[in-house]
């Protein structure tokens, strides 16, 4: 083992003997009584030298030798050591491209074991994400998970590239005229920091859907989505998330776990238990929306939504529930105040999600309050 403090966290003294690893709350660690020689060992715990040598500088700074191995295993279990592999291989022996540096960071700070960084970009590496949707923020969202090292990344969308597709980090001017999915598959291939593997590459099986991203062009259909097209990934078990825009309104969420979380047939019947007009325009929406032309969608606000949306795949992907985890946030112009609200596994709803004595959310509201969200 070649021991190296994270350097992800900045570190300041607090006083004379008190070290903090970290500026932000989330994950700043500190780290008390220090003195003066165990800090200069500290310094020296940098991924440069193994645990017969941290020994031995430990002696030449007047310490005991077992002072190296009670501090090294002190600060792992704090989540502040690293294992510095002999090579910078990542994990199944491969270079880690330097793009992903940043990442690798980010990762340390929430993987917290040694090593815990480099096997969660591998992991990356072999899954599988659909992305539904190429337009500002489904585009853009495929693009992040694959600069960020997901390893496939599909994008599913009809028609052809329109300039108001366009936006800075997803579809370029060069996409225009272009079949959507190719121009996105074309996107994801430039926003990767290698070549994605090929069928066959791999050991072991082609992987099955890890997460699907469902990002219309359309908001309305992220807004209030359709049960009958999650159909497959609920009977698959496949989850999926919500993001887009619509008419000035960003959202993020839900993530439907299958069976445990609420799901598009659930937020139907809430909608319906809320208004009872709301099958009825919910008819007259969607017709509307083929019917007219470009949709509404603030750039600003697009970019802001496949962000958020992008950074909960990659926690989901990571082993994390984000904070979308049956629940949905919206952010509306020009305040752009993001706003929570749970969404609750409805008793009418065959998803499985609902546990009798976990609540009810059918209680009814007016017309007024479910217009406002």
């Amino acid at each position: 083992m070649y021991p190296k403090v994270k350097p992800a966290l900045a570190r300041a003294w607090r006083d004379l003997q008190t070290v903090q690893f970290g500026v932000t709350p989330a994950h700043a660690v500190v780290l008390g009584p220090v003195d003066t020689a165990t800090g200069s060992l500290i310094d020296r715990i940098d991924g440069t030298r193994g645990m017969d040598r941290l020994r031995a500088e430990a002696g030449a700074l007047g310490l005991p030798g077992e002072c190296a191995d009670h501090l090294v295993r002190q600060l792992t279990g704090a989540g502040l050591i690293d294992d510095a592999p002999a090579g910078g291989a990542a994990g199944g022996g491969r270079a880690l491209p330097e793009r992903l540096g940043p990442d690798l960071g980010s990762l340390s700070l929430v993987r917290r074991e040694p090593g815990g960084a480099r096997a969660g970009l591998a992991a990356r590496r072999g899954t599988r994400v659909q992305v539904r949707g190429a337009g500002r923020v489904g585009a853009l969202v495929a693009a992040v998970l694959a600069g960020a090292g997901v390893g496939r990344v599909e994008v599913l969308d009809g028609g052809r590239v329109v300039p108001g597709d366009l936006a800075p980090g997803g579809m370029g001017p060069e996409s225009v005229g272009r079949l959507r999915g190719e121009a996105a598959a074309s996107l994801v291939r430039s926003a990767g920091p290698e070549r994605p593997p090929r069928a066959g590459e791999l050991p072991g099986p082609e992987p099955g859907l890890a997460l699907v991203v469902v990002a219309p062009r359309e908001g309305l259909d992220a807004w209030a989505p359709d049960p009958g097209a999650a159909a497959g990934w609920m009977e698959s078990g496949v989850p999926h998330l919500y993001a887009g825009v619509l008419e000035g309104t960003g959202l993020v969420g839900p993530l439907v776990l299958p069976g445990g979380t609420a799901c598009a047939g659930c937020l139907e019947r809430d909608r319906v238990d809320r208004d009872r007009a709301w099958p009825r325009l919910l008819v007259q929406w969607r017709t509307a929306h083929r019917r007219r032309g470009v949709p509404a969608c603030d750039l600003g606000l697009a970019t802001a939504v496949a962000g958020l949306a992008a950074a909960h795949a990659l926690a989901f992907l990571d082993g994390e529930l984000p904070a979308s985890t049956g629940a949905r946030w919206e952010a509306a112009l020009p305040g752009l105040h993001w706003t929570h609200s749970r969404a609750e596994p409805h008793p009418g709803c065959g998803c499985g999600a609902w546990r009798p004595g976990e609540g009810d959310s059918s209680a009814a509201v007016g017309p007024q309050d479910t217009m406002a969200g």
